[in-house]
């Protein structure tokens, strides 16, 4: 089938057979469908959408693009989660050793940074050592011996997924919901997984900015999942502020291990890595309501097991085993450091989230085109929250940059985020509502 008539036929609106979208997608694979086609499929899709079948339908072949994995052979069982992206979102840095260190096993593919949103396999990136695109015999391996591994996609792992992705966050179609369901399913279907907990953003830092496109979003994503065969639920968690008080790649894992050991954690990371570990504990049939995962999840990370098993996980995969210990040593650091302060006396009100996430593109922490380099040191932290009282010449943030021109640019964009008011304001929903499969 010609790839120029498949475009055709769902720029005009027409519902795409199994066969056409299995056609473009061997071609998207094979690299006999162009960039620039792939592109006008992306763009056709963004305007006219994709029916529950359609979507089923690609999400499949992307997966069978490439090698699906197989972990009968584990004496637990295979769970996930995956976030469609926020600003200070660590939370996969997590869940993933939470949830191992319950008895479950988490094979991880995570992706890179996607438009203003960061990325986990980014964030990995940063650790020195670190093997994020092991190949799958060094994946389980890693998975065996310490319960989860966080990577990125390999060569032989949803390969169209991996190219659309670069492709649409360059061309304007990153928010179609068809497409965001198939690059997260197909990824999640080619890892074996039992079951998947999704977290779907909402909010000014988000891709999807109001609760009813949220909730579209979830709903596609459960619906399609399983529809796929894949048992799948949801949370809908906001995101009108960053999650972490950091955002950047090496700045957030250092906040991931800080969470980890107990040195310090965000209240509302601490909210939504909870509420999500423990549905995935719930859906992987380790405990038997919400609540007793809730508890489950909580003693595991005050014991100390969490921080133990991402120990492992790091040095299963190249990196230091003295990592959780020093951290510091093993993560790049930014030149230099230039506080952003405050020019009035009042409370945080709001965050123009989005805005905090291009801040840290702008310093290098991102990228404008596909094979843009990342500067895993760059990022921004010790961010105030929605609530926070502050005072005049007192910091909102610390930039943390390569050069000064760079360090002063982030600031503006940093203080002209951050909206100061007389009065606090009520605090938001941290994890909003819960979709379930229909029936």
């Amino acid at each position: 089938m010609l790839p120029q008539e498949i475009i055709r036929s769902k720029r005009d609106g027409h519902r795409l057979s199994t066969q056409e979208i299995a056609s473009f997608i061997e071609g998207v694979t094979a690299g006999t469908v162009s960039d620039g086609q792939v592109g006008a499929f992306a763009m056709a899709v963004f305007f006219n959408g994709m029916s529950r079948e359609e979507a089923v339908a690609l999400t499949l072949a992307m997966r069978d693009s490439g090698d699906v994995l197989d972990w009968s052979d584990l004496p637990g069982p295979v769970t996930d989660k995956h976030s469609t992206g926020g600003v200070g979102d660590n939370v996969s840095l997590l869940v993933a050793p939470i949830v191992a260190a319950c008895g479950a096993y988490v094979p991880m593919i995570s992706g890179r940074g996607l438009g203003h949103t960061g990325g986990t396999l980014d964030k990995m990136d940063a650790i020195s050592g670190y093997i994020s695109q092991p190949d799958v015999a060094g994946f389980r391996k890693a998975v065996l011996e310490a319960g989860c591994a966080i990577i990125g996609q390999t060569a032989d792992l949803a390969p169209a997924d991996r190219r659309l992705y670069a492709i649409r966050d360059v061309t304007g179609t990153v928010e179609s919901v068809p497409l965001i369901t198939a690059s997260i399913l197909s990824k999640k279907l080619a890892a074996g997984l039992q079951s998947l907990v999704l977290d779907v953003k909402v909010g000014n830092g988000a891709f999807m900015e109001k609760s009813r496109d949220a909730t579209t979003l979830a709903n596609s994503l459960v619906e399609v999942a399983n529809g796929a065969g894949l048992k799948t639920s949801a949370l809908v968690t906001g995101m009108n502020e960053p999650l972490a008080s950091a955002a950047g790649n090496a700045v957030e894992v250092r906040n991931a291990v800080d969470f980890l050991t107990g040195r310090f954690r965000d209240r509302r990371l601490e909210d939504v890595t909870l509420a999500l570990a423990a549905d995935m504990l719930q859906s992987a049939g380790l405990v038997s309501s919400n609540q007793d995962g809730m508890r489950r999840a909580a003693e595991t990370l005050a014991g100390g097991r969490a921080a133990a098993v991402f120990a492992r996980m790091v040095a299963a995969l190249g990196g230091p085993a003295d990592f959780v210990e020093n951290p510091e040593k093993h993560l790049p650091k930014a030149a230099m450091e230039f506080a952003v302060k405050a020019a009035e006396n009042g409370f945080v009100t709001g965050i123009a989230t989005r805005d905090i996430g291009l801040a840290v593109v702008g310093l290098g922490g991102g990228r404008i085109r596909p094979d843009d380099r990342i500067d895993h040191a760059v990022g921004i932290t010790r961010l105030l929250p929605v609530g926070a009282e502050v005072r005049a010449g007192e910091a909102l943030a610390l930039v943390h940059a390569r050069n000064a021109g760079d360090a002063e640019a982030a600031a503006a964009a940093v203080l002209s985020a951050y909206t100061i008011g007389a009065s606090k304001p009520p605090a938001e929903k941290t994890v909003i509502r819960r979709i379930l499969p229909r029936g």
